[in-house]
């Protein structure tokens, strides 16, 4: 096989042998995908090694897109489709003039279709594989999360339940366009502004739409009261709840596909109250349980004990926390560590908050009696290897659980606990024998979620030593060299915050907190246990992630106790 254009001059410049170049050249055609891109996506080649030589052999220079602002790019001119399908992203328009960038001047045919749909000529700005990469990421992900063409697609899920009331009145309450579009982009925005619930309120003479937002409510919209059935109906339309039962609380689900990569899951939920039924959406992303244990704010030993009691065969991992603090993302980070194929992994949820391809997941149904504990009998039928269990709630359910820990089975799970020894005495206080619980819990992590600082904006915070001292710093600490941090606001963050990150009490079960569980401690003795081996607790970490910059001490003050 004869090699032409940038392949052969990689070999002739010896950044790659001819069999390899040859073997590339042959996959990217399989593959219907630019050399450069499999190069590049393959680690190959050096992405600024193939944007140097392009650039020599056409004469381009190469343009650097960490400079380039989406904000001002020209994305509406194409569609989104002929973005991710050319791998191509309009940068400018000058005249009659489009500039593309592109990462391969021969690329002619995504000049082409873009200048039959624009109707403007073509020129081609050369660019490095990678950052374009990222580049048409985040177009096709803007223009895909942009009310154009969504309304269609959450028409789809446009699904009742059973209607005892006239169809007129349902379609009236469901059918009106501007509460469609107004409900669709409320939905919207909380996904584009990174809200974790929203929440529509009606009161007896208005009405509140709120966000979640890293951890904390705050009101976005008013609408008239007066549509506050149109709007109720409407999301029950969507995530297909019966319309027409307004008097007992209901449960529903709606997806709402963004782009072909990435789907949102809402789970629903209704309520009767005074003045109306209040809905409450809890935002379900996917893609959290991808982010990786590294991203979720472990410390380096808080992780490898994490890692260490993953890789046991059989015993029990327990997550503890309050509502809304990251179990289940810790639970599912571990889960797709552990999801090969060599395991059977099923868990048993209330409901299953994200969906794993690979894993076996039910919904607990008490109507119907598949409880936690009938779930977890079904799974110990059907050979599991780990099995995670939502939450234990009762001595049933904990029995089963803690017989599956000592019988080769890795059980995860969660209570609602304040601290990592409060779950040992919990376990206790439901029936659970002493001996059970020292032989099959490994590892417990009790954890809150803090509003990370935002990097643009963050101040230094010139605090006394005796109000450092007095919010739980020592003399050591103070002898280091950090900084302390305020939130101050900027336009790229709320309120001084952008993100959360994971505060954790990582807890190992050692053989002398063994012996004071079966000696029957109390949770303050365990606790006095942990600090004699080193483990930090939920405030001590908390202080940590202040040293680190992380998050501010009022942070750190609302989220942890002294």
């Amino acid at each position: 096989m004869n090699l032409t254009g940038i392949a052969r001059t990689l070999v002739q410049e010896n950044h790659l042998d001819k069999a390899a170049a040859i073997e590339a050249v042959q996959n990217a055609n399989k593959e219907s995908v630019q050399l450069t891109s499999y190069l590049v996506t393959n680690k190959i080649v050096p992405s600024a090694t193939i944007a140097m030589i392009s650039s020599r052999e056409f004469g381009l220079p190469v343009f650097d897109l960490s400079a380039m602002d989406l904000e001002f790019a020209a994305l509406t001119l194409v569609d989104e489709k002929l973005i991710a399908k050319h791998n191509a992203v309009p940068l400018f328009k000058r005249g009659n003039k489009l500039f593309v960038a592109l990462s391969s001047p021969t690329n002619t045919q995504a000049l082409d279709e873009f200048k039959f749909n624009t109707g403007l000529s073509t020129e081609p700005v050369l660019v490095q594989e990678d950052q374009l990469a990222v580049l048409v990421d985040k177009a096709v992900s803007a223009m895909d999360s942009g009310m154009d063409g969504l309304d269609d697609d959450l028409e789809d899920l446009d699904i009742g339940g059973e209607e005892d009331e006239p169809k007129a009145a349902t379609q009236a309450d469901t059918e009106d366009a501007p509460v469609v579009k107004y409900v669709n982009k409320i939905l919207l925005d909380g996904i584009n502004k990174g809200a974790s619930d929203i929440h529509f309120e009606p009161y007896e003479k208005r009405y509140r739409v709120r966000y979640r937002i890293d951890g904390i409510l705050s009101e976005v919209a008013s609408p008239p009261i007066s549509i506050a059935p149109k709007l109720t109906a409407r999301v029950k339309v969507m995530s297909r709840m019966d319309i027409s039962e307004r008097r007992v609380p209901q449960d529903g689900r709606i997806k709402l596909k963004l782009s072909k990569k990435r789907a949102i899951d809402f789970r629903v939920n209704t309520c009767p109250t005074l003045f109306g039924e209040k809905v409450v959406l809890r935002i379900l992303d996917p893609s959290s349980a991808q982010l990786g244990i590294d991203a979720l704010g472990y410390e380096p030993e808080q992780k490898d004990l994490y890692m260490k009691a993953l890789s046991n065969p059989y015993g029990m991992i327990l997550v503890t926390g309050p509502t809304g603090s990251g179990k289940t993302v810790s639970l599912y980070t571990g889960l797709n560590i552990l999801n090969v194929p060599e395991t059977n992994i099923s868990t048993a949820e209330d409901p299953a908050e994200i969906n794993l391809e690979g894993i076996n997941q039910v919904n607990v149904n008490d109507k119907v009696g598949l409880t936690f504990a009938e779930a977890l009998k079904a799974f110990l039928r059907q050979d599991p290897d780990v099995i995670m269990v939502g939450e234990i709630r009762d001595l049933e359910t904990a029995s089963i659980a803690i017989k599956a820990a000592q019988t080769g089975h890795l059980v995860l799970s969660t209570l609602h606990t304040n601290d990592a020894p409060q779950t040992l005495t919990r376990l206790l206080n439901m029936g659970v024998p002493a001996f059970n619980i020292a032989t099959s819990v490994n590892l417990i992590i009790a954890q809150r979620l803090g509003r990370r600082l935002c990097s643009e904006c963050k101040t230094p915070d010139d605090l006394p030593k005796d109000i450092l001292l007095s919010e739980g710093f020592t003399e050591a600490d103070l002898k280091e060299d950090f900084i302390v941090y305020k939130p101050v606001g900027c336009d790229k963050c709320t309120n001084g915050y952008k993100g959360r990150v994971g505060i954790y009490q990582v807890m190992a079960i050692s053989e002398q907190m063994g012996r004071l569980i079966m000696d029957g401690a109390n949770s303050l003795d365990l606790a006095d246990q942990a600090q004699k081996e080193g483990i930090p607790d939920l405030r001590q970490s908390a202080l940590k992630k202040i040293k680190q910059g992380m998050i501010s001490l009022e942070e750190a003050n609302r989220v942890t106790k002294d």
